[in-house]
């Protein structure tokens, strides 16, 4: 594994350790386990057999007894250092890859003031295509090198430099949405369209997407800003849009009391925020709502009823002073939930840091009350937020039966998890093993127990790229630490 640009064999046999979230709150752990992915000649790869304690040639042979070995690559993760383990790769549900430069960069500032003064003059630099290519690699690639296989990207207004990032995206592997912003109101003079403009790119695009990229990994998704920068008319146009080309949504849903306010101001024959995107056409299976912390009843009601997923992005609610969601009880409603990094709202575009911030607002969520059955009720443990990482992720895009979990017929998206790396935050000392702690000779008093939930613990907390070994997009090689 030295090179991205592989040799395309048919089939491809993954060995060693395969841990993911199939159902909320459920850590599967597979040891010594084979996975088999079968290669197209497009690079879509596929997986077609699991077997469990098996050599990866058996596995091979059992899928096709015809296969000659010239035909087929072993890719074994098994050191014998008991720290490296396969998990899928995580899914970015709200990233706005024009903003990456800013991360950090919020000062003393709430939702709205931070807009005007650090994101909308970024994202207007990015018409010139030069620096768009340079700002779209490197977040590509950052994104990679963190475990992110799938993520849901918006650009800015500018449509050429929307398409470079589906073409970058499509170069460097990563699989994707991209949102070209549409918004005609509210905005500075110099970062604005109109109505008839926005829906005419936006058409632009999706010619551009389904006609000259033709990457099956990489498509447009109608990425109304959010309710105040959109005119009732764009945004009717943009449900009629989607709807006309089966194409996802996104935008953004109460991130702030002060934008809600606003929002009833700008649309007050609307019963609620929510109610300002279900009027328009723009709620939906397909439909990604970002934040959703300051949602009533009544409009978590509405999201459910039109099977619409919601982004918890807990970095970025934290970072503005946005709020708290409310993800057990998103969930609990039955409402599909997934993870957004914000960039750059939120500051890092690892989702795995923003799965542990999202562990660390349920919990003050729950010390809110003095009822220990509330606080069970709002409390995320470390399985249901790497379940939000990946399957969450997977439901809100509906995309659920394609990526998320080591599955048969799903496309393998997968990272390589090493936790024995130099400089890991990660410390495993010499007695403790992913499969467990090792008894140490000559000792009476033995250290604690652990299993594989303590150990996933472990990298859950501490974890970050440093301990990305290599990522595969549809069983291809998209990020190695070895080159």
């Amino acid at each position: 594994m030295v090179s991205l640009r592989e040799q395309l064999y048919r089939l491809v046999a993954f060995h060693g350790t395969f841990i993911d979230t199939p159902v909320l709150g459920q850590l599967r752990v597979r040891e010594e386990c084979t996975v088999v992915v079968h290669m197209t000649d497009d690079g879509c790869g596929t997986i077609v057999l699991i077997r469990d304690h098996c050599e990866p040639m058996d596995a091979v042979r059992e899928y096709d007894p015809t296969v000659h070995e010239s035909d087929v690559k072993i890719v074994a993760a098994t050191d014998g250092s008991g720290s490296q383990f396969f998990f899928p790769g995580f899914i970015d549900t709200h990233i706005h890859a024009s903003q990456y430069p800013n991360c950090g960069l919020f000062g003393k500032s709430t939702l709205l003031d931070w807009l005007e003064t650090y994101t909308f003059p970024l994202e207007a630099s990015l018409a010139d295509l030069d620096i768009a290519s340079d700002v779209y690699t490197s977040v590509i690639k950052r994104t990679l090198s963190a475990g992110t296989t799938t993520a849901t990207y918006y650009t800015t207004i500018d449509t050429e430099s929307s398409k470079l990032m589906g073409t970058l995206c499509s170069k460097l592997g990563q699989r994707a949405l991209i949102g070209k912003v549409c918004m005609d109101q509210n905005a500075p003079d110099y970062y604005i369209e109109d109505a008839k403009d926005s829906i005419e790119s936006c058409k632009e695009m999706i010619s551009f997407f389904k006609n000259d990229l033709n990457d099956p990994r990489v498509n447009a998704i109608i990425t109304p800003r959010f309710a105040p920068s959109c005119s009732k008319d764009l945004l009717a146009a943009l449900g009629a849009l989607a709807k006309e080309n089966e194409l996802h949504i996104q935008t953004h849903l109460s991130e702030n009391n002060k934008e809600i306010s606003w929002v009833k101001s700008l649309f007050p024959e609307c019963k609620s925020y929510t109610d300002v995107y279900y009027q328009h056409g723009l709620l939906g299976e397909r439909t990604v709502l970002a934040h959703c912390i300051h949602c009533s009843e009544d409009e978590a009601d509405l999201i459910k009823k039109t099977n619409s997923g919601v982004s918890h992005c807990p970095v970025s609610n934290s970072a503005l002073a946005s709020g708290e969601c409310r993800v057990k009880w998103w969930l609990q409603k039955g409402v599909s939930v997934g993870l957004g990094t914000d960039v750059s709202g939120g500051y890092s575009a690892d989702i795995l840091l923003s799965a542990r911030h999202a562990h660390l607002v349920s919990r003050h969520l729950a010390m809110k009350t003095d009822e220990e059955k509330e606080k069970i009720n709002v409390m995320l443990s470390v399985n249901e937020c790497l379940y939000l990482a990946t399957m969450g992720g997977a439901g809100v895009l509906h995309m659920q039966d394609q990526i998320g979990s080591f599955d048969v017929g799903k496309q393998f998206d997968t990272q390589l998890i090493s936790l024995d790396v130099p400089n890991s935050n990660v410390q495993l000392f010499y007695w403790q093993k992913l499969n467990g702690t090792k008894a140490i000779k000559g000792i009476r008093n033995q250290p604690p127990l652990l299993n594989h939930e303590d150990i996933i613990a472990k990298w859950f907390f501490n974890g970050d790229d440093r301990n990305v070994k290599y990522t595969w997009v549809s069983g291809q090689l998209v990020h190695s630490k070895d080159i």
